[in-house]
């Protein structure tokens, strides 16, 4: 029962910041730590990013990227996918703990919703953020909106 609630918190948690409070930040991040206890391999985070024109113009693409903040542990690795329509693309943070993102992925696909995805490679406990901005074709930041589907 314990661990049912634990999750259930951080669930609460990541739709919480997946939903918008950035605190400092003025980008959009999300973060939470996938599989706590370190037992599911296949833990996956799924969630819907809305891309529309908030007066800055039509969005034209979404980007983004992905953060382990988990110390560094062998072949453990999180990804992150961008799916819309017919594209898709995947990035991966090969080097967990340190400072650094893995590498910016965009997807095409204009307004509307894009699925995002996050993962790991295998069982253990992942801390993770995720950097989301939906971009108008002359990469002005625009209306960006995100429901959590799936954190488990």
């Amino acid at each position: 029962m314990w661990k049912i609630k634990v999750q259930k918190y951080l669930q609460v948690i990541f739709i919480m910041v997946a939903a918008g409070y950035t605190g400092l930040s003025s980008a959009h991040d999300a973060g939470a730590t996938m599989d706590p206890d370190g037992n599911v391999a296949s833990f996956t985070g799924y969630a819907l990013v809305t891309c529309f024109d908030d007066g800055n113009g039509s969005a034209d693409h979404l980007v983004a990227s992905v953060r382990d903040t988990s110390p560094p542990q062998a072949n453990l690795l999180v990804n992150l996918q961008i799916i819309k329509g017919n594209s898709a693309i995947s990035t991966t943070d090969f080097v967990s703990g340190d400072t650094n993102s893995s590498p910016e992925v965009s997807v095409q696909g204009g307004n509307g919703v894009y699925l995002l995805l996050v993962n790991k490679t295998g069982a253990g406990a992942r801390s993770f953020l995720v950097s989301y901005h939906c971009m108008t074709a002359n990469n002005v930041h625009t209306g960006t909106d995100i429901t959590v589907q799936q954190f488990k």
